[in-house]
C-alpha cells in the first residue's frame, strides 16, 4: 500500500488542496476519504501566517508535509497540512471527512449518531479522530497520521471559503462534487 509522503506536500498550496479530495486520511486508525478542504497561502490575509510567525502558528512556517493544528474560538481543534518550503506559510484546513474506518469510535466522540454529521466541519473532524493541540507540528507521513492516495478518479468542485470574513470571495474551497458528508453547500 503506497502513502502520501512529505513530498507531496512541498507545492504550492493551490497544488495540493483540489488532490487532497479523495485521498483516504487516518489518524490511529480512524478517519475517511477528505470530501472538503480550503486553500491558505502565505498572501491571503485570512491566513493565519499572514502577519508572520508567533509561537501559536509556527508549525504553519513548515516544514511540508506536518500538521498545524490551532483551536478556533477558544472551543474547537482544526487540522490543517503545512504546504511548499520552509518559511512561508501555507496550509490545507480539512474541512470534511466522509467516514470510512472507526465509525463507532467517532461516534462516542462526538456524541452521536448520524454518520453524515461525523466529520462534517473542520471542528467535528478533530473530535471524531481525536486530534488536539498535541498533534501540531507531528509529520504527516508518520503515525498517527496515513493518508492513503486517491483509489480511483474524483471530480472536484470548487468555490467560496466559509466562516471568514477576509478574502472570503476566493475560490480556494475544494469539495468532492455531489457528496453528502462536506460541511456546507458549496457556493
Amino acid at each position: 500500500m503506497s502513502f502520501l509522503t512529505r513530498e507531496f506536500f512541498d507545492r504550492s498550496v493551490h497544488e495540493v488542496a483540489p488532490e487532497l479530495v479523495g485521498v483516504t486520511l487516518l489518524f490511529g486508525g480512524v478517519g475517511g476519504v477528505i470530501v472538503e478542504v480550503e486553500a491558505y497561502d502565505h498572501e491571503d490575509p485570512a491566513a493565519h501566517g499572514y502577519r508572520g510567525r508567533t509561537r501559536r502558528n509556527a508549525s504553519i512556517f513548515g516544514p511540508p508535509g506536518h500538521a498545524y493544528v490551532y483551536r478556533s474560538y477558544g472551543i474547537h481543534w482544526c487540522l490543517n497540512f503545512v504546504c511548499t518550503a520552509v518559511d512561508v506559510a501555507q496550509a490545507v484546513l480539512i474541512r470534511a471527512l466522509e467516514p470510512t474506518a472507526g465509525v463507532e469510535m467517532m461516534r462516542r466522540r462526538r456524541g452521536l449518531d448520524d454518520v453524515r454529521l461525523l466529520c462534517a466541519g473542520p471542528g467535528r473532524l478533530c473530535q471524531a479522530l481525536g486530534i488536539t493541540g498535541e498533534d501540531d507540528g507531528r509529520p504527516l507521513d508518520e503515525p498517527p497520521f496515513e493518508l492513503r492516495p486517491r483509489t480511483g478518479e474524483v471530480t472536484v468542485a470548487a468555490g467560496r471559503r466559509v466562516g471568514i470574513t477576509r478574502a472570503a470571495d476566493r475560490p480556494w474551497r475544494y469539495a468532492l462534487a455531489g457528496s453528502r458528508y462536506i460541511s456546507r453547500r458549496l457556493d
